[in-house]
């Protein structure tokens, strides 16, 4: 049996689970490939207007896979930490692709949901498997196989912040002195290089080294988000949040870009803690970049490499002068 797993929206954080899952029950994993020009206009014309551009990507994925396998794997997601939830997309992902993509083979919606309780994981993987065995033993052993896999490919992650690397090689470890720009956003804007614009290897290419929240100890994280008013509810919102003032509170990047989808609810939100925490501390440059089905480079590329100058500018000549206006070391006068 051949089972396709779109290479889009959550692709990017579980995909070694699942491929790991559904190939140690004996099916034969299919992926629609990386994300370019002709799976993006499948995706604009058959996904609703008003989704965002992961959605739109994720449909053009599908589309893409649906001649050429059995069944796809398309989880209804409610929840992938406990008290919290993401995306309401997710949650209506698969009747939305059911709706919009015609000639589609099985889909496998299994519904993950473990936001109150962990013991819906057994029942969610026994739906995921239903299609191959119904024994319990088997499928156990098989996710924990995958899960372990996992785990070392979050290590690697956090190590190098490349997402193909990180799947293809085992305890990687890095050590950087370059210049250093915090990239925030959902794991799908930031190691999908297509959708934008191959920002991170444009920086690499330039000299600086890109850290994602993926490489930011997660002890951290929680802590600075812990420090909102109100507790975030959003995983990846609050994800964002905690790694945003965690750059903030250890100065250890010499900017942050924020990579936020256009229509995107949780974007809108985030991104306007981050600039206003920013601003207050007048110390990190900042840049927002939105991310649409708008192919064009030259308007990203002019923005980044002015980015990256200021950034090199600063460090060498201004470092007493703060972006946002006013100097950072108070009101004494400079002659």
């Amino acid at each position: 049996m051949k089972i396709g797993i779109p290479c889009g929206l959550l692709y990017y954080s579980f995909y070694l689970l699942w491929k790991t899952f559904f190939e140690d029950l004996g099916a034969e994993v299919v992926i629609s490939g990386g994300t370019n020009k002709s799976i993006l206009n499948y995706g604009v014309k058959t996904c609703v207007d008003e989704a965002c551009l992961p959605v739109k990507i994720f449909h053009g994925h599908v589309m893409e896979l649906r001649n050429k396998v059995d069944c796809i794997f398309i989880p209804r997601i409610v929840s992938i930490s406990k008290n919290e939830y993401i995306c309401p997309k997710f949650c209506g992902l698969p009747e939305m692709i059911k709706n919009s993509v015609p000639n589609l083979p099985v889909i496998i919606d299994t519904t993950i949901d473990i936001r109150r309780t962990t013991g819906t994981i057994e029942s969610s993987l026994m739906s995921a498997a239903r299609l191959i065995t119904k024994d319990r033993a088997r499928v156990m052993r098989a996710y924990y196989n995958a899960l372990l896999r996992h785990r070392v490919f979050e290590e690697n992650l956090k190590s190098t912040g490349d997402f193909e690397r990180s799947l293809d090689k085992l305890n990687i470890k890095t050590k950087d002195n370059r210049r250093k720009i915090g990239i925030l956003g959902h794991p799908y804007n930031i190691y999908d290089d297509f959708a934008n614009m191959g920002i991170r290897n444009k920086l690499i290419f330039q000299g600086f080294m890109p850290i994602t929240p993926e490489m930011v100890n997660e002890d951290k994280i929680n802590l600075n988000a812990s420090k909102m008013p109100k507790r975030h509810f959003w995983t990846f919102g609050r994800k964002i949040l905690g790694t945003g003032l965690t750059f903030l509170e250890e100065k250890n990047v010499d900017g942050i870009i924020y990579l936020s989808s256009f229509g995107c609810g949780i974007d809108s939100l985030m991104e306007d803690y981050i600039e206003r925490y920013i601003r207050r501390e007048r110390s990190i440059p900042y840049m927002k970049i939105t991310l649409d089905e708008h192919s064009g480079e030259a308007g990203v590329d002019t923005r980044l490499e002015a980015f990256m100058d200021m950034v090199k500018w600063r460090e060498d000549y201004e470092s007493n002068i703060s972006p946002y206006g006013g100097s950072i070391c108070g009101n004494k006068r400079f002659s």
